[in-house]
């Protein structure tokens, strides 16, 4: 079984998701390095050079990629949701563990990154919020929910696995 990590951009995928696959000593794949690397350019210049439909064909095949093997945590772009078949292939070999945090944390953890190309828009702030509220009832798909916004990464991480290895547990019964 592999961990899976989704969740808006900026909430602590990868942070978490590097932290958890050391604790529990799976290897660490983020779809999102994966298209990179497939494609030879980053997510924003694939946004810019082939547009957003482009980079979600890149997402499925990336996650039918990564879904093969088992005993890894892996982090997710943001909008993996946004694909059903993306969903499907995910909890065929894993437990999904959604990290959430506001609109204003999240605005402020990435509000300096400048790779971000859904958010180069005159009023970032309400994007999310707007984004947010679109992807929230898919979000609802992971089998845990974990709120990040106010706890160090640690203590994110330590609820993280201990909701993975709980859910192992009761599949393993």
């Amino acid at each position: 079984m592999n961990l899976i990590l989704i969740g808006f951009m900026g909430t602590g995928k990868t942070t978490i998701g590097r932290k958890a696959a050391k604790g529990l000593r799976f290897k660490f794949t983020d779809t999102d390095k994966e298209i990179e690397q497939v494609c030879g350019m980053t997510i924003t210049q694939i946004f810019k050079k082939c547009g957003e439909v482009r980079f979600r064909s890149e997402e499925k095949a990336a996650i039918k990629r990564v879904t093969q093997e088992s005993n890894q945590v892996i982090a997710t772009g943001g909008g993996v949701v946004l694909d059903p078949e993306n969903i499907e292939m995910l909890k065929g070999n894993g437990i999904i563990i959604c990290l959430t945090a506001p609109p204003d944390v999240i605005f402020q953890r990435i509000s300096q990154n400048k790779s971000r190309p859904l958010l180069r828009t005159e009023d970032p702030l309400g994007t999310i919020t707007k984004m947010l509220q679109e992807r929230q009832p898919l979000y609802q798909c992971a089998d845990f929910t974990v709120e990040t916004s106010a706890r160090d990464s640690d203590d994110v991480t330590a609820e993280v696995v201990r909701r993975f290895r709980e859910r192992l547990e009761e599949l393993h019964r």
